[in-house]
């Protein structure tokens, strides 16, 4: 998976290549799914919700560019393979991520700490308005499309901090790297991308 899906399509940040090694993908998957779980695509894990394909993931990562003693906040956690690699990345630091239903934020919280992440905070709620009793943040990884950069989430990151969310709806997607400046955002890259819709008050109604 290193090498042919992410190596070989322009991840070079060697501290995301390791972690992507190191988190045991197949964890985080249904098991009738484990024998697709390297692939370089998306799988169903229920509630209508995905887990990303590697690549992506590795390219949220790469630009959110994690160090050590981060603070890291993860939005839209899904199975919590994303909040597992960020974990990776932030050792001496923090993680919180945030899922929206129920259901899915305990079984990634059971499987967080089946892979020996217990460390990650998981939290039940609204995602688009990002932790802000947990804030500030210097983090923030967006695993679900908004139709802007939601305001909230940028008002979380100290300054310096980096925003990584897909922007966009059904006709299209690109994925944002946003910085807070003293200026106000800088957005510094976008590429393209298809992600689920990020739902709630900074994104879009169920």
């Amino acid at each position: 998976m290193v090498a042919e899906q992410l190596e070989a399509r322009g991840i070079e940040d060697p501290r995301v290549l390791g972690a992507m090694a190191s988190v045991p993908r197949e964890v985080f998957v249904a098991e009738e799914e484990r024998r697709r779980a390297y692939g370089d695509t998306p799988l169903a894990i229920g509630h209508g919700q995905t887990i990303s394909q590697p690549y992506m993931v590795a390219l949220i990562c790469e630009a959110a560019d994690v160090h050590p003693r981060d603070r890291v906040l993860d939005i839209g956690t899904g199975s919590g393979y994303q909040a597992a690699v960020l974990a990776e990345l932030a050792p001496e630091g923090e993680v919180h991520t945030v899922e929206r239903i129920p259901e899915l934020a305990e079984r990634a919280r059971r499987r967080l700490a089946d892979a020996g992440y217990e460390g990650v905070a998981v939290h039940v709620g609204d995602g688009s308005v990002g932790l802000p009793d947990a804030a500030p943040f210097d983090a923030i990884a967006v695993a679900a499309a908004a139709p802007a950069a939601p305001d909230a989430l940028y008002e979380q990151l100290i300054l310096g901090g980096r925003l990584v969310v897909p922007v966009g709806g059904p006709e299209g997607q690109r994925l944002e790297l946003v910085v807070r400046s003293p200026e106000g955002p800088a957005v510094r890259k976008s590429v393209p991308c298809r992600f689920v819709p990020l739902v709630g008050e900074g994104g879009y109604t169920a």
